[in-house]
């Protein structure tokens, strides 16, 4: 009976010993990431050219003269649209003007003075993904120029638990990355220096505070199982329901 009873009595201190070292080891991951080197400033100017079409970008082409030819055209992962009487024309990295010239040189075997219009019907393959602590966390395309704060407010703000000075912007050139450090505390003071404007393929991330790791941290320690009961809870009604 006395070691049952000591038994008991150890598991207390045991999960305390386990819930002290988890904040240990989280404090010192969150040092050493405070030590690492910071994000590199933003671009200080953007420089634009013509659209280039990609994946999954939606097309609209019209071949004239009569009889007029109107295909809707999905850009696929390989960068290339089907044609009637044409098959495959390459899309991917060009721009709509160069489309139409190509799919003009090519029709010209079966239609004379062939006129061929391309244009864009939804430019998917501009999208851009938020991350982290923001109430909708998703991915939208872009349709018109969009900032850091625009994009932010698109997918409802952040939330009361964002660390909203240490918003990092990530973004692809070629084969490299960067990574863009993004103050949004001064963006709301009316400092729009960090306030980019986005590009295709962009990946914002807002971060938690310091204090909302350590949260999460001690909920996955102390409720490892919750999202179980989660899952049971809705197969039980699906189940359930006729």
């Amino acid at each position: 009976m006395e070691t049952a009873t000591h038994s008991l009595a150890t598991r207390p201190s045991r999960a305390l010993r386990q819930l002290g070292l988890a904040l240990t080891a989280l404090a010192l991951g969150l040092g050493s990431a405070c030590a690492t080197t910071p994000a590199a400033p933003p671009p200080a100017k953007e420089f634009y050219t013509s659209y280039e079409v990609g994946a999954p970008d939606r097309l609209q082409v019209v071949i004239q003269p009569e009889p007029v030819l109107t295909e809707s055209v999905v850009v696929r992962p390989d960068g290339m649209i089907s044609i009637q009487l044409l098959g495959d024309v390459p899309a991917g990295g060009r721009s709509l003007p160069e489309i139409a010239a190509d799919i003009e040189q090519r029709i010209s075997r079966y239609k004379r003075d062939a006129q061929v219009t391309v244009m864009l019907e939804a430019a998917e393959s501009t999208a851009i993904t938020l991350l982290g602590e923001v109430n909708r966390p998703a991915s939208f395309p872009l349709v018109k120029e969009t900032r850091i704060a625009e994009a932010i407010g698109h997918v409802g703000g952040t939330t009361l638990f964002a660390n909203v000075d240490k918003i990092r912007l990530i973004r692809h050139a070629g084969s490299e990355t960067f990574v863009y450090a993004i103050d949004m505390g001064a963006i709301q003071k009316g400092d729009l220096r960090t306030n980019v404007v986005l590009s295709q393929g962009d990946i914002i991330y807002v971060p938690p505070t310091i204090w909302a790791r350590v949260g999460y941290a001690v909920n996955a320690l102390l409720f490892p199982i919750s999202p179980l009961f989660g899952l049971a809870t809705g197969v039980a009604a699906n189940v359930a329901a006729p």
